[in-house]
């Protein structure tokens, strides 16, 4: 069975306050609403502390085109997605040489050659890396990544490949866009990028590491207005229904279930709940719906407090927390994202000695 064998961040270079950002969005917004001040409390109820961005908060208040917003998306890409799958190889001690593939997963910028391609011409990777971006999954993306990484992996186990994570949740704001799924948008989203590596089951671990040992997806039907953009003019717009958590919390239980079943295996015994936080209302319905305790949920609620809501970023930043502490035994985890479509991604881990 694959594993995970490293997960990394990069470090942007603008780190906001919650509070920081709400005076700005009430200077940006003042004049366009009538309740402005009850309408900003949502910034209060995310339990959000902090969020990076790629720009200064002051750059955001000023109008600027989508062609602009999508070159930094270029720049800033490649340069922290270097940085990002620098330190996850050396955190798996892994040659640039021996990577075979690098999927490339995001949502809120677009290029072509993909990112990948542009980061292969600065870093040694081998000219036969093979190259699968994997665009629009949003915040299900960094559990799919996964997944088609593990699949790759299942069919080549010697194989070790990359999955990169870049999501500049910032640059899709919109100034003009007076909508509440805008508002909601600007108290909760941010940027981010990540990197993990996974390897085949030939490959010789050098710690323990988590093996992936099953993974299912799921398509909810006629659910595409659930969460998505609307692509515009001037980019993108969010579409974010204030549905999603009841969602969740009606669907959760049913879907783990019948996953975990295939195992033979039960909620009670999932030890380790790597969730993607997309904000409180979320954690609360995955908690409800999983008829979990709040600690198991505690390093997602960090990383939504630390981070807020970085997309397809946010469950590796979940993932790495799991990675840092020391888990020796024969525990299961089980990581989950959900995004448009509306989709749900689910695997299931297993850490101790190789099996």
């Amino acid at each position: 069975m694959p594993s995970i064998v490293a997960v990394e961040l990069a470090e942007l270079p603008y780190r906001v306050s919650q509070n920081e950002v709400m005076v700005a969005i009430k200077r940006m917004f003042q004049h366009r609403y009538e309740h402005i001040d009850r309408l900003l409390s949502i910034f209060e109820h995310d339990h959000i502390q902090s969020r990076s961005f790629v720009q200064p908060l002051h750059w955001y208040m000023t109008p600027h085109s989508f062609a602009e917003k999508n070159e930094l998306y270029i720049e800033h890409a490649v340069q922290y997605g270097k940085e990002a799958i620098e330190r996850c190889l050396h955190r798996g001690n892994i040659p640039f040489e021996d990577i075979e593939a690098i999927f490339f997963i995001s949502t809120t910028g677009i290029a072509t050659p993909s990112i990948e391609a542009r980061i292969m011409n600065e870093l040694p990777f081998s000219i036969h890396t093979k190259r699968i971006p994997i665009w629009g999954l949003g915040c299900a993306g960094g559990a799919a990544g996964i997944a088609r990484a593990v699949d790759y992996c299942r069919a080549y186990p010697k194989a070790k490949v990359l999955v990169l994570a870049v999501e500049f949740c910032s640059l899709t704001f919109q100034l003009e866009d007076v909508s509440k799924s805008n508002l909601i948008g600007t108290s909760l989203f941010a940027d981010g990028v990540g990197c993990a590596c996974v390897v085949g089951d030939d490959v010789q671990l050098q710690r323990i590491a988590p093996q992936v040992i099953d993974m299912q997806s799921i398509f909810m039907r006629n659910m595409e207005d659930v969460m998505g953009w609307d692509i515009k003019d001037n980019g993108f717009y969010v579409v974010f229904s204030r549905h999603i958590p009841t969602l969740i919390r009606q669907s959760i239980g049913e879907i783990v279930e019948l996953f975990l079943r295939k195992n033979g295996i039960y909620v009670s015994q999932i030890e380790h709940f790597v969730v993607h936080p997309g904000g409180k209302k979320v954690l609360d319905a995955y908690q409800d719906g999983l008829h979990i305790d709040e600690h198991k949920l505690t390093h997602a609620i960090h990383v939504l407090r630390q981070y807020g809501n970085m997309s397809s970023v946010t469950v590796l930043a979940v993932l790495q927390r799991f990675l840092q502490q020391p888990i020796t035994q024969q525990q299961h985890g089980l990581m989950m994202a959900m995004g448009p479509g509306f989709s749900c991604e689910l695997l299931l881990l297993k850490w101790g000695e190789k099996s």
